[in-house]
Parts: C-alpha cells; structure tokens; sequence
C-alpha cells in the first residue's frame, strides 16, 4: 500500500510517516522545508526518517535505505510537483497535513496562508481528481470555531465567524473539499485538530515555548492571565484518529462522501494549571509576565468529541501530565539540557 502524507517533515507529518513505515506501509512524503520555525528541527525528524535533507534542493528527491519512504522537497502551491513527480503515481489513500500553521503569524504575512493553505489545498484536490484515491484525510483545525459558540465544542456548531486569517483558510478548505466530495465523487475526510502537543513539537507552541522559559530562567509571557482553557490532545492520541480515519469506514449507516471530525482529548485545562504542571515536572518557577488576549486567540477550546467515538470507537487514553512528562524529557535529550 502506498500512501502520500503531505507536510512529512512536520510535527505530526512526521509522527504519522514513522507510524505508517513502522506498519510496513510505503510513503512518499512532500515538504517545503521553510523557515516559519528553525528548519533544523525539520531535517532532524526526516534524520529519525532515515533522509539526510540538509542543503537539499527544491524539487529533488531522496529515499531511506530501506526505499519504502520517498522524500520531495516541494511547495504544494506549485504545478511543478504534480507535472514532475505526482502525476505519474497512483496512491491508495492520501494525508494532507501541509499548511502555513500560527495563528499570530497569519497577522503579519497573511499572503504566506493564502498561497499555502488555500492554493495549495485547491492544487491537491485538483490531483486527487486526476488521481483518486481511496480516501483523502486533511489536516483541519479547532480555530474554525471562532467565538461565539458554546463549549464543548461540536462539528454541527456555527464557524462562519472565524478570529484570524489562519482560521479563515481552514475554514475554507472545508468549503473546498465539501464541494469537490460531492462533484468528484471522492471520500474526503476534516479533521479538526484541537492544541496538539508531545516529542519533536513546534517551538511556537505552548508547551515548547514555556518549558523553554522555565528551564532557561526567561520571563514567560502569559496571555489573559492564564486564564484560557486549552484541550490539548497528545500527538500519539492524534495519530491514532488520523490512521483510523484514513483507512477504516465509519461504523454507520449514514452514506456521505465528505465528513468532519473533532480530534481532541475532550479535558480542556487552565493554561495556569498547565504552567504549574511544566514547573513540578522541570522542577523550576515560571517567571511569568501576564500580557492582555492577542488579537485572533480565542479564550478557549474544547472538542466535543462524541462523533469520533460513535463512528469509530475511538477515545483519547494519554492525559496532561503523563503527555507533558513525555514532552520535557523529549525536550531535554533533544537540547541536551
């Protein structure tokens, strides 16, 4: 079985294409490799994928010894991967996690989102209509939900108020992906992701950026005073839903050919309670500087994540303080600290 994972050199691009050779299965990987976080960090998972990716040219190829993972260094926006390397190859099912992720950078450089998320998401649909595979399974994300709805959060509430320009690209390739299920007759499958953390994590995500501050003695910035609620969902937890979404029907009768799922742990946390975990496990004081709400946050988040289980019996088992624990100690041997 051979399967495209989109954003391979990503956090959980990455989880996913190691998960997915470790079952045998064959992958052809694509990622840009860009600068938005140290790129470093993106070579070395690829290294723990057995591909040297360092001063690797755009639209080159390298494979791992053992040939069952292929690796494109490429922008998903551009034809050139499709007309050079994709239109050639069938696969049988296709993830699509590539996407300009951060929500506060989408502040600053909204063109990067739009030619990434919405481009690139429109010219991989485009070759899933060329190509169809048996299923496609995309990377969505909780900040569809915007404010104004009540938590916990689920699939069938209102998310035509989103807060940011990274919410708003999500959100439309929702939109996208609904129309060409129904037009094209391809399965597609939305998930949304809610605050996904563990081992080899992104640096502007919480639990890297604080356990940074904590262990290196640094003030902390923490925004409305602590006082947001975050479900943040273990990447193993993520990766089981994604595998099962992929390549598992759903247990029921009801016949649709595009479908949306919350993937998340369904116990949201105080970002103050989260702190007081990081300092118990690091064994140091936060020094923490309380800044306002930024503008695109949201106060909270939490999944509602009754769907999931319905159709595919599937529950989170990794709570807060065994995933952080996993995380630190990750953190740790990584910057040898």
């Amino acid at each position: 079985m051979h399967i495209l994972v989109t954003g391979c050199a990503g956090f959980i691009g990455f989880h996913l294409t190691r998960k997915l050779l470790s079952l045998g299965y064959r992958v052809t990987g694509v990622d840009n490799l860009n600068a938005y976080y140290d790129p470093e960090l993106k070579l070395a998972r690829l290294r723990q994928l057995g591909v040297e990716a360092a001063g690797m040219p755009a639209y080159e190829t390298r494979r791992d010894p053992s040939g069952d993972f292929l690796f494109i260094r490429a922008d998903m926006q551009s034809t050139r991967l499709y007309e050079t390397f994709l239109d050639t190859t069938r696969f049988d099912y296709v993830c699509h996690l590539a996407a300009q992720a951060g929500v506060r950078y989408s502040l600053e450089n909204p063109g990067q989102y739009v030619d990434t998320n919405i481009t690139g998401f429109f010219h991989l649909l485009e070759y899933c209509r060329r190509q169809p595979a048996k299923r496609l399974v995309f990377a969505g994300s909780s900040s569809v939900y915007g404010t104004g709805n009540v938590p916990p959060y689920a699939e069938d509430a209102c998310t035509d108020a989103p807060v940011s320009l990274y919410a708003a690209t999500k959100k439309s390739n929702e939109l996208f992906a609904c129309c060409y299920a129904s037009l094209y007759d391809l399965e597609i499958v939305g998930l949304r992701f809610f605050t996904v953390y563990g081992p080899w994590g992104r640096p502007d995500m919480a639990p890297f950026l604080f356990t940074r501050a904590i262990l290196e003695e640094r003030p902390l910035q923490v925004f409305n005073n602590g006082e947001m609620l975050r479900d943040f969902t273990y990447i193993d937890d993520v990766i089981d839903a994604v595998c099962l979404t992929l390549f598992r029907e759903p247990d029921t009768t009801e016949k649709k050919k595009y479908r949306v799922y919350n993937v998340g742990c369904s116990s949201p946390v105080v970002l103050n309670e989260f702190i007081e975990v990081l300092e118990r496990l690091i064994g140091k004081v936060a020094n923490c500087i309380h800044r306002p709400i930024q503008p695109g946050d949201v106060k909270e988040t939490w999944a509602d994540i009754t769907l999931l289980q319905a159709h595919y019996h599937d529950t989170p088992h990794i709570q807060l303080q065994q995933g952080l624990s996993a995380f630190v100690r990750w953190y740790r041997e990584y910057y040898r600290c």
